[in-house]
């Protein structure tokens, strides 16, 4: 029995809309395993990475990397093999002839929880670092950090034309992290 898999050219793949004309992101990826390529606007490649669920991973990419995700490609497989999504991963990566900045120096930015500490405003930092401040206080500010970046994402979606609901998690905005649910 053979494991093959016959790994199609990223070139070859059709460019898919990350969020369709009816706002939603490509439901057909639901539960798939596969490896997916992530464009920006241009159509430029961004990231590439893979999934035991593309759709997934997908929506975490999206409110991590709103401004870069607007086309993905994809190659899905029927069973789980680490090697053969590995070996797709490069192969699209070699094929790309330069390593997508998501790959790269920026691949925090997309396979890590948001960080809002780096994204507090100069009066947010001032008032977090108060040396009054105490641990709860602390904690208050960068929750309210959390939900401002979060509304931003979400608003920044929404003017694209977003329509399915994304939740994040509660727990980690205490952290001053964000991440979905």
């Amino acid at each position: 029995m053979s494991n093959e898999i016959n790994a199609s050219s990223l070139e070859s793949l059709e460019y898919i809309p990350y969020i369709d004309e009816n706002g939603q992101l490509p439901e057909q990826l639901t539960g798939k395993i596969g490896v997916y390529a992530i464009f920006n606007q241009s159509k430029l490649l961004q990231f590439v990475g893979y999934s035991r669920d593309v759709y997934l991973s997908l929506k975490q990419h999206l409110i991590r990397q709103p401004e870069q995700c607007y086309w993905i490609k994809t190659q899905t497989i029927e069973r789980p093999s680490r090697s053969a999504l590995e070996s797709i991963e490069s192969a699209w990566i070699e094929e790309n002839g330069s390593v997508p900045l998501g790959n790269g120096k920026n691949k925090e930015k997309w396979t890590q929880p948001i960080n809002v500490k780096a994204l507090m405003t100069s009066e947010e930092q001032l008032s977090y670092q108060n040396p009054n401040n105490d641990e709860l206080a602390q904690m208050k500010i960068i929750k309210n950090v959390a939900r401002r970046v979060e509304a931003e994402i979400l608003k920044f979606l929404a003017d694209r034309g977003l329509q399915i609901e994304l939740r994040f998690n509660p727990k980690l905005k205490e952290e001053g992290l964000l991440d979905l649910k």
